[in-house]
């Protein structure tokens, strides 16, 4: 009888304090705005027109895929790790359809003299397939991070969700992006070319002799070189890259669908 009791009181103590949890957890995130928006710069990170070319992007996107992409940046995780608390956050407003969990969630904590500044991609459970965590993660390297150590926030957002909207939409896969990202180095092909062709020139110059050609004469270096100047690699930019203008795209944003997600993803920090 007394085993019993002491049973139930453990219980009602775990209960307790799940609910208490529950409430302390929800107290802790940012409500769903009102009206519902997409875009949301509670840290001020943002001027006004890059939230609302933001906006309209996304709001375009939606419209015609259902897909739905957040923005929020926040001055505060509440002692939470960036990835928890996206992944809290987007399970909260519910980010995407319900049934096709279809939802994207940027979240950013900016950098402050004190603090490093954080930044997570999470993703709903439909969306796994077409961009995994390891694409998350590699968004956030090459299109995010680069361009907030320069203080340009706008342009890494603007970046990232063009690369997201292409890689849901299937424009190329995350096969594609990934191998398009590890070969950055192409960027360098043109110069390397340029210091081969050099040696080149610089070593029949000096080599002498009646068979030596001037290749320098002839401008074939300098051909050369311009052709590969305007080689660089394609960086998938995508069509939906159309979105980015500051013109409006449909009758506004409708609302968060009760998306689900799974606390997979990728985070940064800078």
């Amino acid at each position: 009888m007394i085993m019993r009791n002491i049973s139930k009181i453990y219980t009602n103590l775990i209960l307790l304090l799940t609910l208490v949890s529950v409430e302390i957890t929800a107290q802790d995130l940012p409500g769903k705005p009102n009206p519902q928006r997409l875009v949301n710069d509670f840290a001020g990170m943002l001027k006004s027109q890059e939230v609302n070319a933001l906006e309209n992007k996304l709001v375009a996107f939606n419209d015609s895929t259902s897909t739905q992409i957040a923005i929020v940046t926040v001055n505060d995780l509440q002692g939470y790790d960036v990835a928890d608390y996206a992944q809290r956050l987007a399970e909260s407003w519910g980010i995407g359809q319900r049934g096709l969990d279809n939802g994207m969630l940027i979240l950013i904590k900016p950098k402050t003299g004190s603090s490093q500044g954080y930044v997570a991609i999470e993703q709903g459970y439909g969306l796994e397939g077409a961009i995994p965590d390891i694409t998350c993660a590699e968004i956030i390297d090459y299109e995010i991070l680069p361009a907030f150590r320069n203080g340009d926030y706008y342009g890494g957002l603007e970046k990232a969700t063009t690369t997201l909207m292409a890689l849901a939409s299937g424009e190329f896969s995350a096969d594609e992006y990934g191998k398009s990202g590890k070969d950055d180095l192409s960027d360098l092909t043109p110069f390397i070319i340029f210091i081969i062709i050099l040696i080149i020139v610089m070593f029949m110059r000096s080599s002498g002799g009646k068979n030596q050609k001037h290749i320098s004469d002839k401008g074939l270096p300098l051909w050369m070189l311009l052709s590969m100047m305007n080689s660089g690699r394609n960086s998938h930019g995508g069509s939906w890259g159309g979105f980015s203008g500051g013109g409006g795209g449909g009758g506004g944003f409708g609302g968060f669908g009760g998306g689900s997600f799974g606390g997979g993803g990728a985070s940064g920090s800078w």
